[in-house]
């Protein structure tokens, strides 16, 4: 089995979310395909007004994610996978703000050259973020946000949004549920708060 996750690197959720994906396909034996989407981008055009502790996180992420895309276009699945649990331990796990210092030492961590850190200024990377973007929409069939996990060539799903790293009999559970949901058609949402 594959599973595709599209992730926005600046998303807490979806940072938990990938190391529970991570560490659960990993003990399945299935390959996971990282893909990018931008919560910036999503956002493009509305009035909605972001929740105080998640303002500024767009743009810094954008900034990520044209270094991700860059990894991405020379080093394929792997690098993409190396660069961002490197990014997002930092960020995420650490509280550190994306920017040059984080992307050239997360880079040397994953064993890529740090002049990617270079690409957080190329705007042309934007439109490969932006396809990446819009083909995750596309599998979930409305604008949705950040995961969007996909299994194998089925329907994408926004979530599972985690507020923690479940582990153990759980995660396998969290895993199977996942799996079963995909494979049912006329599924379409759940959801609780957080």
């Amino acid at each position: 089995m594959t599973v595709t996750m599209w992730f926005d690197p600046g998303c807490p959720f979806t940072w938990r979310t990938s190391r529970w994906l991570r560490a659960t396909a990993a003990d399945r034996g299935d390959d996971i395909t990282w893909r990018l989407m931008s919560l910036a981008a999503l956002r493009e055009g509305s009035d909605e007004e972001v929740p105080e502790p998640y303002k500024g996180i767009g743009e810094r992420a954008r900034l990520a994610t044209r270094v991700l895309a860059a990894v991405a276009d020379r080093y394929g699945n792997d690098g993409l996978d190396r660069a961002y649990t490197a990014f997002g331990t930092r960020n995420h796990d650490q509280g550190r703000d994306y920017g040059p210092d984080l992307f050239r030492e997360a880079l040397a961590e994953a064993g890529l050259p740090a002049e990617l850190a270079d690409a957080a200024g190329d705007t042309s990377l934007d439109a490969t973020v932006r396809a990446s973007h819009d083909e995750g929409q596309k599998r979930v069939g409305q604008d949705s946000g950040s995961p969007v996990l996909a299994a194998g060539d089925g329907p994408g799903f926004f979530g599972p949004v985690l507020t923690g790293v479940p582990t153990g009999d759980e995660a396998q559970r969290l895993y199977d549920a996942f799996l079963a949901l995909s494979a049912v058609p006329e599924f379409s949402e759940l959801k609780r708060a957080r």
